[in-house]
Parts: structure tokens; sequence; C-alpha cells
């Protein structure tokens, strides 16, 4: 299951970053091209015989695979959603890589300073930093990324533009951005997850909200060199600003589900994924010493999304008495085995050093509580018809429909377990397994009733707090709008004081337990299997350098340029 695929935020995973050094250096032997790749190499500006192939004749390719939807739609652009995965990350890179602790590591970025008072944000970019056609990358062009989002707001999901009164360039090399009062919090979108686009490339794209951007020109790591629905594949880059990657191509397969996804693993076709199986030592990592896997934390949670636009979903005892009547720990071990435990009231998963950002007055752990979950309903009005389902006072029932994706088994057998704790307790719920392009749009578009899904991630509680509560948020399907909760997001925002912000994200905390707009189920991990058979120099545990999920970006980006042949 890939819970996480389609995540807007860049999740780091180390608290103990490393800086991306090394690299090969570009070589001398050409590598023999398909008549498509040549003609796909000449539309983005790459001259075929400037691409190095050393070994790369003779090298197996990295067989990747982050999703499974069936055949693939062909969409390149860094603005859509429905990208194909490796358009971020793999091509396109932000200014800089944000890891958990809050640290960032230089990427198109080399340094960055505040002044004045927290209103001009100085970002000072690295002068060997080329897009793959040869021509050099400078803060014209990311001056010209940061004006595209505010010339077409539909591109600017984290709402930069609400916050920032300017951006400019002084020099070639440096790029300063004005905000209309002083905002911190706003330094990890505009530096951590916002992709830089040519400026030569977009200027002449009259709507970028339509374009599939079918040829990209980017600043990372690979190349796309051809597409067909059932497999589109990458080269490296000769010119990337960190090293030609040593692993020279990556392809990326089409797969409709977590079973025959399983399968190809298992039989040594797959190098890297992120997929749930169950019984993982057995099933995988068992059968060969090649065989690997790191599920790391992601700190969100996988959540019950309740659309309060219903009249019934609205009303906080019928979100109660749902939330009372869950078995957390069943859903844990069961649909999840084990893997991802159990959520607490806040949704957010911390590590013991940031303590501070929780509320001690909180609860700790969900109570599992189904007869109090019927007498809550009982005393806001609702009697059990002839069926055994709760009606309203004015003859509506309890009866609800749970959107999921089809094929992610593990978030399948949550919902039938939740579908299941509810009906004992008399709200009917029919889980609805969709594809994922169904399933996102509805619940971006709010034409759903209750549906399973990930929250955002960031450094500290308050992003994914902003991407469910803040109006028009990323993250907001159940349409939240709550004076308090914006207000603490607002004051968040405009202060550096970490004692201060600690106060507001108190705020957001006791909004989700006493509110519960969202119901947190179980906290999420990333998903990630990988074989050193042909390619070593993974993340693990042990050297967390990036996130390991192969959906993450820009992460995946920096694991694929710091992998090497065995």
């Amino acid at each position: 299951m890939n819970a996480c695929e389609n995540v807007f935020l860049s999740i780091g995973a180390s608290n103990r970053s490393q800086k991306i050094k090394g690299g090969s250096k570009m070589l001398k032997k050409k590598l023999v091209y398909s008549a498509a790749a040549l003609l796909t190499l000449s539309m983005i500006g790459v001259a075929p015989d400037t691409l190095a192939a050393s070994s790369s004749s003779q090298q197996s390719p990295l067989i990747m695979v982050p999703g499974q939807g069936g055949q693939f739609q062909e969409n390149f652009s860094p603005f859509s959603s429905s990208a194909l995965q490796g358009t971020l990350g793999l091509i396109y890179q932000p200014l800089f890589y944000f890891n958990p602790s809050g640290q960032a590591v230089p990427l198109l970025g080399q340094s960055f300073v505040w002044s004045d008072h927290a209103k001009v944000l100085t970002v000072n970019l690295k002068h060997n930093v080329k897009w793959s056609n040869g021509s050099v990358m400078t803060s014209q062009d990311v001056v010209f990324s940061f004006d595209l989002l505010k010339k077409f707001p539909q591109l600017d999901g984290s709402q930069i533009w609400k916050v920032i009164s300017g951006v400019k360039a002084n020099g070639p090399y440096q790029v300063q951005f004005t905000f209309q009062s002083p905002n911190s919090a706003y330094e990890y979108y505009i530096l951590g997850t916002t992709y830089i686009v040519p400026q030569r490339v977009w200027k002449n794209v009259s709507d970028p909200t339509k374009s599939l951007n079918l040829h990209p020109m980017g600043t990372g790591p690979y190349i796309l060199v051809s597409f067909t629905p059932e497999m589109y594949q990458f080269m490296a880059n000769p010119v990337y600003w960190n090293g030609e990657p040593k692993v020279k191509r990556v392809d990326f397969p089409a797969y409709s589900g977590n079973e025959s996804t399983t399968l190809s693993l298992i039989q040594g076709k797959i190098d890297w994924t992120g997929l749930f199986i169950p019984h993982i030592a057995q099933v995988y990592s068992n059968r060969s010493p090649y065989n690997q896997y790191w599920f790391s934390d992601f700190g969100g949670a996988n959540m019950i999304y309740t659309n309060l636009q219903d009249p019934l979903l609205k009303q906080l005892p019928v979100r109660e008495a749902i939330s009372l009547a869950i078995n957390r720990q069943k859903v844990s071990q069961l649909g999840e085995y084990g893997y991802e435990p159990p959520a607490t009231p806040t949704g957010y998963a911390l590590p013991p050093a940031a303590k501070a950002w929780t509320d001690p007055k909180l609860p700790t752990q969900f109570q599992y509580n189904p007869t109090q979950a019927v007498k809550i309903l009982e005393h806001a009005g609702f009697k059990k018809n002839a069926q055994g389902i709760f009606e309203s006072k004015s003859g509506q029932p309890l009866s609800f429909t749970l959107d999921v994706v089809s094929g992610w088994t593990d978030w399948d057998a949550d919902c039938s377990i939740v579908a299941s704790e509810l009906s004992s307790i008399g709200i009917k719920v029919q889980v609805q397994q969709l594809a994922f392009g169904a399933y996102y749009q509805n619940l971006s578009t709010g034409h759903f009733q209750l549906g399973m899904s990930w929250s955002g991630s960031g450094p500290t509680p308050f992003y994914m707090y902003q991407s469910l509560y803040q109006p028009n948020g990323i993250n907001n399907w159940d349409h939240w709008n709550n004076p308090l909760t914006t207000k603490a997001l607002y004051n968040y925002e405009h202060t550096s004081n970490v004692k201060k912000q600690q106060q507001d994200v108190y705020v957001l905390e006791n909004a989700m337990v006493k509110s519960l707009p969202y119901i947190p189920l179980v906290y999420g991990v990333g998903w990630n299997e990988y074989s050193t058979k042909n390619f070593v120099g993974w993340p693990s545990a042990s050297n967390p350098y990036a996130q390991g999920s192969p959906w993450v970006s820009p992460s995946n980006g920096i694991i694929l340029s710091q992998l090497r042949p065995r």
C-alpha cells in the first residue's frame, strides 16, 4: 500500500542528516539509444552523445515501483497532483531538503538567512547547477517559478503568495523573499516544497495548470528518455550538479496492486518499492540476504476524514461515537500486522525529545468504549430503527460510505474492521474501494462522506495541522473552519518564539482531541523494501540519510544519486 504517494510535503528521515556528496564524473563512452529515446532527448535539449555510459551498457537498470495504479497516464508536470512518480525529486528539485529535525540540507540553494525581524528571507544559490540541456540555472528561474504561483493561484497549494509580498533576484545567484509580516513557518514551504522550473521552457506555456509537460527539463539527477503506458524510463543526468549518478538507468513498470507487485519483488524483478507486506520477514527478507526493508516513521497519522458538510457527520456526538467504537489496537494488529501503532488523540507522533509540543493535559491514548458510544448517540436523540441502525429525530439513518483505495490491502482491511466495529453499535458503513484517481478526486472535491487517508507532516506538528485546519488547506477535505484554530495558525506563523509556538500548537491539538474533525487511526510508516543484489548505499535505520519510501520527494532523488552498483 502506498498510503502517502501523493503527500504534498517533502518529508525527510534523519536526525543526523548528511550533506549529499560525490557522484561520478561524466564518462566518455556513448550509450546506444532507441529512436524514441533519441527523439525525447533532442526535444528536451540533451545531446545523446553527451550522456555517459561506462558500464551502463552492461549495468542492469534499477527497477522502481513507487505505486500500483495500473497503466500510466503520461504527465510530468511538477505542478500536477497526477504527475508520475519521479517527476518530483528525480527531474525537478526544491532549494533545500528538510529532515524531520528541521535541518535544511542544501540542494539548489547553498545557504539562507532571515533579516528585518523575520520579514526578509535571502537565499544564496549554488553556482554549478545546470538544467538538463546544459544551460545554467540562475536566480531568474527561481523568481519565475514563484511568480508563476502568483499568476496561477491554483498552483499555489501552500498559499505562499498569501504571506509574501514579493520575490526578486539580487544578481544571478541570490533571491530575496519579502513577507507581508513575520512568518518563519513559511521557510519550510518556500525552501523545501516548491519545485523550481526553467523559465525558458515554462514562459511559453500558456496555462501551466493544464500542461502535461511531456518533455520535462529539470535540474535533478535523472532525465526522462521513454514512455509507454506500461513502462517509463529515466537515464542519469550527465550534467547533474552533484555528479552524474552511478545508477545509469531507472525503469518504472506499471503494476495494478500489492499482490502482483509483491510477487515480482519476491522473484527479484524489483529493486525498490514501498509495499504493505504481511509477515514481511517470512515473505521477503528471510528469503535472501539481499532482501531488505526499513519502515521509518512519517510523523502524521492515517485518519478517517469526516465530511463536515454532511448534516449528520457535522454533529459532534456522531463523530464521538464513531471514534469510541473503533478498536485501534485491532486495526493496528489485524489490519496493519503491527507495523503501524495505534494513533494517539493528537494525531501526531513525536520523538521523545520533542514532547514539549504535546499538551500534557490531553489524553495520551484513545478510549475504546462501544457502550459509551451508544449512550452518546441516545443522549443526542438518535434511536435505532427496525434494522438496528441509529436514526436522527427526522428519520435520517446513520448510514455512510467509507472511501478507500482499491488494492491498498492494509487500508482495505482497516476499513473493513472499522465498518464491522461501527455496525456493532448501529452505524452502517459501506466500504467503497475505488481506483486511486477516483478516490483522490472524491476527497479533494468534497464528494465523500467518510474517507481513509494520510495526513501531512513537517518539522513540527504545526505543518500537519495547517494542512488540515487552514481554510482551503491542501488536506482540509473535511471543510473545517474554526476561528480558534485559524487564529492559532496565524499566531504560530507570526512569531519565532518557540515557547509561544508550542502554546499555539496546544490549541490545534485540543481541537483535534475535543472536536474530532479528523479521527486518527494508526500512525503511518514509510513502506520501503529494497534489494542490495544489484545496488548498494540505501538509507537504513543505521544510516538514515533520507526518508526511504520511493514515493517521497525529493528524498527519492537523493537516494538514487547516492546508490552505486554492487
